[in-house]
């Protein structure tokens, strides 16, 4: 595993209520639910890199109001019209 440090003033920490762990856990967590809207990663990476297990990050994504589908309505009709 990799390990970084990052510089944050303290009032985020405070702005968010949390401690360092805290704030470590969500910013792992609002990277891989950008990644995983952005199409960066598949919903297995993302939950490895949120520290959480799939059905969790799935949960998570309705918190943070993405999909857990990665294609459009629409994207979803044109494929299954292909079949």
């Amino acid at each position: 595993m990799v390990h970084m440090t990052i510089e944050m003033p303290e009032e985020a920490l405070a702005a968010l209520r949390t401690d360092s762990e805290g704030f470590a856990r969500q910013l792992r967590l609002a990277a891989a639910v950008k990644w995983y809207e952005l199409r960066r990663v598949s919903q297995e990476r993302a939950a490895k890199i949120a520290g959480l297990s799939r059905a969790e990050f799935i949960d998570a994504l309705g918190q943070f109001g993405v999909s857990p589908f990665q294609c459009s309505a629409d994207e979803a009709m044109e494929e299954a019209d292909r079949e």
